[in-house]
């Protein structure tokens, strides 16, 4: 199936160099095609060009290159690359807003934890689930994610913390990848905290002799996390999860420094971890740890603004080189919201990022973040045509401005309108 998109206002995000990630200054650097029509064959992008130049050519306005199946009008709007999201676990039962009013009143993240509270709440909850309601649960969220404009999601196990309940946290989301258009990438984080009954060596016994291998003779995660984080699990103890997952394909995404800097960067460099997340705590120390690494430093703004915490120091990172990702950390706990658009709002309010820096990072790199970026995160040929269609807008820097502004017109997944 053809189909020609043409009255682009401003075609954003195209890539003309290959690039799989932006560092730093090129972060600033976002290339767009004012007045542009786009074609899809399929699933892809086929090509795109100035509207001026196909209308001298062809001599008419309104007619695709070629015969095509379906036409549209963008009006003006503009034509972007869908959002990209690296790390969520929107796979778990229930709310937990009885922790918000505790945050309210005082008590912060470990102290809830102690409690009883934080991820073993979750666990608990999620127990008493069944994976059809799990399921449910998480298609709902991840409609919602789609509905504002995310086209790729990674998300994340580790609400289970038990054998059983972690390879049925994977089994629900090898059943979102199978039947939704967007692109989900799968994460074991069975390191999430120490399940209840264990004793935290014993805990990491269980996930490097049991979980893993069973994970992995199913195959049901692509990637492999760890919490590595003060009052969570150690540097010794990660490295010795993430080798244990080397064993089984599963590449390293690493939850680091955010409580205290604590060495996940350190480990998760060491390792070759595609990610390291959060970075709220982050020494400046760790920017050159990263430098000249594969790893992605991949800041969660939304859990900085809804925890009231220090925020990743990203302004930090790209003036020294380095390239940055967001992501929305949607949870129940931290951070109840799959708003990529917010996030981006929150990169140039809270991160200092610039409009295109944030764009950049809540597309290339943020595909990046999910070994996802040859085929995702920019407008080229031959990309998987996951687009967003936004109503006319004034600029690129009105996407974070209007920070509530619901933007997103229309929805390409796999190169077909998706109905919102």
């Amino acid at each position: 199936m053809r189909t020609w998109i043409y009255n682009i206002g401003c075609l954003a995000g195209v890539d003309t160099h290959g690039k799989l990630r932006l560092q730093g200054e090129e972060m600033a650097h976002l290339e767009c095609i004012k007045e542009a029509w786009l074609l899809l064959e399929d699933e892809r992008i086929a090509a795109f060009g100035r509207m001026a130049e196909w209308n001298a050519a062809c001599g008419q306005t309104a007619a695709g290159p070629g015969q095509v199946d379906v036409e549209v009008d963008a009006r003006g709007g503009y034509v972007l690359p869908c959002w990209c999201d690296p790390h969520t676990h929107i796979v778990y039962a229930g709310s937990r807003e009885g922790e918000f009013v505790d945050k309210i009143r005082g008590l912060s993240y470990a102290e809830i934890a102690q409690r009883g509270g934080g991820i073993l709440n979750s666990a608990d909850r999620l127990h008493r689930t069944s994976e059809e309601q799990l399921y449910a649960e998480a298609l709902e969220r991840a409609h919602e994610m789609m509905r504002k404009g995310t086209g790729c999601i990674e998300i994340k196990s580790g609400y289970g913390l038990n054998t059983a309940d972690e390879l049925k946290m994977l089994r629900v989301i090898r059943r979102l990848k199978e039947s939704l258009p967007v692109r989900i990438v799968s994460t074991f984080l069975g390191a999430h905290a120490v399940g209840r009954g264990y004793s935290q060596p014993a805990y990491v016994d269980l996930v490097v002799n049991e979980m893993i291998p069973e994970v992995g003779r199913e195959q049901l995660a692509d990637y492999i996390d760890v919490f590595c984080d003060q009052g969570f699990f150690t540097p010794e103890e990660t490295a010795r999860i993430l080798e244990a997952g080397a064993k089984w394909g599963m590449q390293p995404k690493i939850h680091a420094d955010e409580l205290a800097s604590s060495g996940g960067v350190v480990v998760g460099v060491a390792h070759q971890a595609l990610s390291v997340d959060h970075l709220e705590r982050m020494a400046d120390a760790q920017i050159e740890t990263l430098r000249g690494s594969r790893t992605m430093p991949t800041a969660l703004p939304g859990t900085s603004f809804f925890l009231n915490m220090p925020f990743a120091p990203a302004r930090r990172l790209i003036d020294a080189g380095l390239g940055v990702a967001v992501a929305s950390d949607y949870n129940p706990g931290s951070t109840p919201s799959g708003d990529m658009k917010f996030v981006i709002s929150l990169a140039c309010i809270k991160l200092r990022l610039l409009p295109e820096e944030a764009l950049n990072a809540a597309t290339l790199n943020a595909a990046y973040a999910m070994g996802l970026s040859r085929e995702y995160g920019s407008i080229a040929a031959g990309k998987v045509a996951n687009l967003i269609l936004t109503r006319p807008i004034p600029s690129l820097a009105y996407i974070p401005y209007a920070y509530t502004t619901p933007l997103v017109e229309r929805l390409f997944l796999r190169g077909k309108e998706w109905t919102m």
